[in-house]
């Protein structure tokens, strides 16, 4: 019995039953007090609905202040002198790192006689676009995100290849924000077109002709873009070749000015978004 059953231990399952005994071993020692930074309380209330409701830690709703600024960094000071102290988390990232530097592919999908798809080599930190004409084609790099930033936060969101396949939407996603920039790629020659269109936010791209609909908000103050309320989101049509300022105002919804409800075309049907 006890033969049959250690044929089902799964790798993680031992993993995790290794740092759950490190884990306890590592917390019957004795650990230095945390001194965490004060943080500043003021004297602020908001009514909603006749009830006060006190909020003293407002300020830091501020994300351009430099005393929010010197908190967060207070903050991290703290988090990773304490992490730093954990002797087998090296060990640990180690064997994840180890577990997961295989190849990673996506599933494929078609547009006339070329096939996409997304591959990960190991531990690349995004995961690069390709296309291959035909079942028995070279595979070639299309866009390869991991080019566009030093640190590798800067991913491919939307992708919407035209009807024909002469063009697609490419959307740029820069350090794990939702705020995407599109732009208009020409495949054939991987040239990115001047066009660039702002402040998209939970949106596919849907080809029409010779432009593709799109939603995105209005553009937020300046110095608020991380921070400010999303609301009115709008679905506009955007003719390739013209500048952001050109596009048609297709639909929008009063009840949406809340930012509870988005509006997101449908996107072309056998691409991603």
């Amino acid at each position: 019995m006890k033969k049959g059953f250690r044929r089902f231990v799964s790798p993680w399952a031992a993993l995790a039953a290794v740092v759950l005994m490190v884990a306890g071993a590592y917390a019957q020692q004795a650990s230095p007090r945390l001194d965490y930074p004060q943080t500043r309380k003021v004297d602020h209330v908001d009514t909603y609905h006749g009830v006060q409701v006190p909020d003293p830690y407002r300020w830091l709703e501020d994300d351009n202040s430099a005393e929010t600024a010197a908190w967060v960094q207070a903050q991290n000071k703290v988090t990773f002198a304490y992490l730093e102290r954990i002797p087998y988390r090296a060990a640990l990232k180690t064997r994840l790192e180890a577990l997961f530097n295989y190849p990673k592919y996506s599933a494929p999908f078609r547009k006339g006689e070329h096939f996409f798809f997304s591959k990960n080599d190991g531990l690349q930190n995004q995961s690069v676009l390709y296309v291959q004409k035909g079942l028995t084609g070279t595979p070639d790099v299309l866009i390869d995100p991991n080019t566009w930033s030093a640190d590798g936060t800067t991913r491919l969101g939307a992708f919407a290849l035209s009807k024909d396949g002469k063009y697609a939407v490419v959307g740029i996603s820069r350090a794990g924000s939702d705020w995407q920039e599109y732009g208009v790629m020409e495949v054939a020659t991987k040239t990115m077109l001047p066009d660039k269109l702002e402040w998209i936010k939970v949106s596919g791209a849907s080809w029409k002709g010779d432009g593709f609909f799109y939603s995105r908000y209005p553009a937020p103050a300046k110095g608020k873009e991380l921070s400010s309320a999303n609301e009115n989101h709008q679905v506009y049509f955007h003719k390739v070749g013209t500048p952001q300022s050109a596009d048609e105002l297709v639909f929008q919804d009063p009840r949406t000015r809340s930012g509870s409800t988005a509006l997101a075309p449908r996107r072309t049907s056998g691409s991603p978004s």
